[in-house]
């Protein structure tokens, strides 16, 4: 059973700072990509940033210069630096991992943390 748990999310001011986590527990060998995503009430959710094992990376365009993704394959956490933090960024935030082998099998489905609220307002 592989299970994603998320820290970190909070409220905090515009123009301020936030840094989520996400670990991922159950006898991992190995995540391919962890990703970010959120959902603001009303509309669908979006990727924020993703990155492979390997250090690629890839952010949406509104959070490019802003939040930085990282992740610690050892421990199969990732992690979201949010920095200049904007009400727009007002969601809840939920941690990715696709590509999971468990005991040397590829599992066939993705899996997803239970969320993390973000709140940005003065």
């Amino acid at each position: 059973q592989v299970q994603l748990v998320e820290s970190g999310g909070g409220l905090v001011q515009p123009g301020g700072s936030l840094r989520l986590s996400c670990a991922a527990s159950g006898s991992i060998l190995s995540i391919y990509a962890m990703g970010w995503y959120r959902q603001a009430p009303g509309k669908q959710r979006e990727l924020v940033a993703a990155i492979t094992n390997g250090g690629s990376t890839n952010y949406a365009d509104s959070v490019k210069g802003r939040f930085t993704i990282s992740r610690d394959n050892a421990k199969n956490t990732v992690y979201l630096q949010m920095n200049s933090l904007k009400p727009e960024d007002t969601a809840v935030y939920y941690c990715n991992a696709d590509q999971v082998v468990v005991a040397g099998i590829l599992l066939p489905e993705d899996y997803w943390g239970q969320g993390t609220q973000v709140t940005v307002s003065s």
